[in-house]
């Protein structure tokens, strides 16, 4: 059967992979609440391996923190700061240096969709006529500078500098397992470089 959230991307007339083990597909659900600064969404990965769907979950930001929400037009112009629409986005992310350390995680390769919220307080504002196309570094990467040390912070409360607008994952431990499934793809398709992302808004 296939897990809901695949379901949900397939009714709103996106493309679900479903040919091939480690077929990933990526996705985030962004929660309802408007109110920045928590890791209160969900990134996720859906695949089939013999035939058989697995799914997981992983708790995440897809919304930028109030460090860069406050710091809108010092940081990013009088554009504001970025917020990823929902939408799909097909073969937009590799896997490649992020941050300052340059640790593996998936980077932006392709065009997405943001709004641009330039006001300055905590409410995520989504308003259609801010919305730009392009290359920003919406990048799906950890709350963390060393990732991949099994000493960093496994989990966070609030989001503070880790998101500008990129798509977070709470937990170290979370993010190194999406890495490892990215892996697994390239190991069973070396060709498939790319990788799909979808982000929902919460439905239920």
């Amino acid at each position: 059967m296939m897990p809901v959230a695949l379901e949900r991307i397939e009714k709103l007339g996106h493309r679900v992979y479903t040919a091939g083990d480690y077929n990933l597909n990526l996705f985030g659900i962004r929660a309802s609440e408007r109110q920045a600064g928590a890791f209160d969404d969900a990134l996720g990965c859906a695949y089939r391996v013999g035939g058989q769907w697995r799914v997981h979950y992983w708790q995440a930001t897809t919304d930028p923190g109030w460090l860069y929400l406050d710091g809108a037009s010092e940081r990013f112009g009088v554009d504001g700061t970025a917020i990823l629409c929902p939408g799909q986005y097909l073969g937009a992310y590799t896997i490649g240096p992020h941050g300052r350390t340059r640790y593996d995680a998936l980077i932006q390769s392709d065009d997405v969709a943001v709004f641009r919220d330039a006001n300055r307080d905590h409410v995520l504002d989504t308003a259609p006529e801010t919305i730009a196309h392009g290359h920003f570094g919406i990048n799906i990467h950890a709350a963390a500078v060393y990732p991949y040390d099994e000493k960093a912070n496994d989990t966070l409360a609030s989001i503070g500098p880790w998101s500008a607008g990129c798509q977070v994952h709470a937990r170290t431990a979370g993010f190194r397992e999406m890495m490892t499934l990215c892996r697994r793809q390239l190991e069973a398709h070396p060709t498939w470089v790319r990788f799909s992302y979808t982000l929902l808004d919460q439905w239920w």
